[in-house]
């Protein structure tokens, strides 16, 4: 085993240095390839070179079927995993670890085409209000800093498409200012891109009130720390604790179990796309390093126009 867990170790340190892999997929990968070592392990194999095409094979066969110990996996899952050991078996032999390539014909299972689910307008607004008091709202005693967070935080996700993790990850000099308006903000994406998104009107007013009247007090809790949101102890704001308040609004609105952490962004692109914006623009928007993974919103607008048609015409149906 000992001999399996230093080539899986090499592969991790490769794909991180060389290939600067996000952290959230090396974790994943390094699930994946733990399981499949263990999978080896019990079928007597302790070095990559004594694997076979059949093993990797049966390997695939058991996540999609599950055992004792694992539940079975969806096919994305399994497709990820086995991209994983693909990639340890030819890292293996261009390290000299092995001398062919068992994986090389298998193939991961093609994953069903599922649309984004993204909220109509109204439902945007009402998880918004939801959050916190707009910023220009008259004080009605709830416009703690927390909700002033809150407010900034969704207002930011649905107004740049962020993911959660590229917002968390901010400073409050990523947000540029420009005439005295914060109107850009640079996200980090997936490989440490970076990229420039125009910041509109409505998150513009959240984020100053944010950081006017609420990133002060929540930052006299802690030792100062650059990040954009802070957390009640004046650190920076985690995921999860990102992914709590985005839940916490979408019960109050209504609208639990509709939204999840990435809603905000599907909503993003799929209103960008219903305006009329062009999909390569959205691309940029979004970070994507390919238009294909753009292109799958394009399909919920022609979903759309296809029940608008069935709807209205006289002799869709």
């Amino acid at each position: 085993m000992e001999a399996l867990q230093r080539a899986v170790r090499g592969y991790l340190d490769h794909l991180a240095v060389e290939r600067g892999l996000a952290r959230n997929t090396l974790l994943a990968y390094r699930r994946d390839l733990g399981r499949y070592v263990e999978f080896l392990t019990t079928r007597g194999i302790d070095g990559l070179e004594r694997v076979g095409e059949r093993d990797v094979g049966d390997f695939l066969a058991g996540l999609r079927a599950g055992d004792e110990e694992h539940p079975p996996l969806a096919a994305s899952s399994a497709a990820r995993a086995v991209v994983a050991v693909r990639g340890l078996h030819r890292f293996a032999v261009r390290d000299g670890r092995a001398g062919s390539d068992p994986a090389r014909e298998v193939r991961p299972p093609t994953p069903a085409r599922r649309l984004p689910k993204a909220l109509p307008l109204s439902d945007v607004e009402r998880l918004l209000d939801a959050a916190g008091p707009a910023p220009d709202a008259v004080d009605t005693g709830t416009d703690t800093p927390r909700a002033l967070r809150d407010r900034a935080l969704l207002e930011l996700l649905y107004g740049t498409g962020a993911r959660i993790s590229e917002a968390v990850g901010l400073a409050v000099d990523d947000v540029q200012a420009a005439d005295d308006e914060r109107d850009t903000v640079t996200l980090t994406g997936k490989g440490d891109r970076a990229r420039l998104v125009p910041v509109g009107s409505y998150a513009r007013r959240a984020l100053e009130a944010y950081l006017v009247r609420a990133r002060p007090a929540l930052a006299t809790a802690g030792r100062g720390t650059p990040a954009l949101f802070l957390n009640a102890r004046g650190g920076r704001l985690s995921r999860q604790g990102a992914w709590g308040i985005l839940g916490a609004a979408a019960e109050r609105a209504g609208l639990a179990g509709r939204v999840s952490p990435h809603t905000l962004r599907h909503s993003f692109a799929t209103h960008l796309l219903d305006g009329g914006a062009d999909v390569r623009v959205v691309q940029e928007l979004l970070g994507h390093a390919s238009v294909a993974t753009t292109q799958i919103y394009t399909l919920v607008t022609a979903e759309r126009l296809r029940e608008a048609y069935t709807l209205a015409h006289p002799r869709a149906l």
